[in-house]
């Protein structure tokens, strides 16, 4: 007998609306919005890093309420993916669904790396 092995790649579908940074750098000089912009995605990588390491651990008591900053913190900076699979995530530890926390949690970690890269690209381009 053969068993065929298939090998899948993810890929998600990533939306961001520009609108927020937009907004950020209209109402502040340049500099000062290239600055708050700068934190929040520091402040979001963080985040992750932070949430990685308590899923790692399976420490995850303080996950729910993590997700829910995470995913505050995802749409103020218009990256409405990661908040919204952040609030997936967190719907999946209400309900005690490891299963579904795990493809979630691999999706989020997905996209995260994807929204952050693209955010500091945009920055970079001073939207």
């Amino acid at each position: 007998m053969t068993a065929i092995i298939t090998k899948l790649t993810p890929q998600d579908h990533v939306a961001h609306d520009p609108a927020p940074i937009a907004r950020i750098f209209r109402e502040m000089d340049a500099d000062s919005a290239e600055k708050v912009v700068n934190r929040a995605l520091g402040e979001l990588a963080l985040s992750v890093a932070a949430l990685s390491k308590q899923v790692a651990a399976s420490e995850l008591s303080e996950a729910p309420r993590q997700l829910r900053r995470l995913a505050r913190m995802a749409d103020h900076l218009g990256m409405t993916t990661l908040a919204h699979t952040a609030r997936d995530a967190d719907h999946c530890l209400d309900h005690a669904d490891a299963t579904a926390f795990g493809a979630v949690w691999a999706r989020l970690l997905r996209i995260a790396g994807s929204q952050i890269a693209a955010g500091e690209t945009q920055r970079g381009r001073r939207v």
